[in-house]
């Protein structure tokens, strides 16, 4: 799947990253604004009242513009950065990851459980294939996904889907193709790359039915 800072397409309105310097789409990037207290805001949804400060949704860019003073520099003023701001940027991605899923859930085009995901595969109606990072390699090896660069996400954990699915863990779930598995797929483009040390994360217990 393609991390969120390094998205190719250009649908949508582009900007201007601050550290990097490349233009994208702006789903491909992070939002910020100064608040009023001279701190940065991380805007995710890029609905905040401000001119905005767009920086590629990677970890290591994010670490690059703290560490460079680039906020400073873009807004042109002295500003405070808070302590976390990485973490706290990958949290607020997450609530979004998680409510799209949970609407779709309950819209009726997502399903959760390793027979569903299945039997949903089988009828040639998954889109997206979503496994949680921290299931087991062996179980999830029994799930292929979809045909595309991004129609599997990883960069959740098992107790994170079972929120989105009113479950206590899940580490199977599929989309159906529409609207909300296409924003479901933005959204974890982004976190994905503010996760990026979680990857490859598996334990040794198998839950294929979750």
């Amino acid at each position: 799947m393609t991390r969120g800072g390094k998205r190719k397409d250009r649908d949508g309105p582009e900007r201007r990253c601050i550290v990097t310097g490349q233009s994208q789409s702006a789903r491909g990037l992070v939002r910020f604004v100064v608040g009023p207290d001279g701190a940065i805001v991380p805007d995710v949804a890029q609905k905040l009242p401000g001119r905005g400060i767009w920086v590629s949704a990677d970890r290591d860019v994010l670490a690059q513009a703290m560490r460079k003073k680039a906020f400073a520099r873009a807004a042109r003023q002295a500003v405070t950065v808070p302590e976390g701001l990485a973490d706290l940027v990958a949290e607020l991605l997450c609530g979004r990851v998680l409510e799209l899923l949970s609407l779709a859930r309950k819209g009726g085009q997502a399903v959760a459980g390793y027979e569903k995901c299945r039997d949903l595969a089988l009828k040639d109606e998954m889109a997206v294939l979503v496994q949680a990072y921290d299931g087991s390699e062996r179980g999830k090896t029994k799930l292929r996904p979809p045909a595309g660069p991004e129609s599997h996400i990883t960069c959740l954990s098992a107790r994170e889907l079972g929120f989105a699915f009113a479950r206590d863990h899940v580490i199977h779930a599929a989309l159906r193709a529409g609207g909300l598995a296409k924003a479901v797929v933005e959204e974890a483009a982004r976190l994905e790359g503010l996760r990026k040390e979680i990857g490859g994360y598996a334990t040794g217990e198998d839950k294929t039915d979750a």
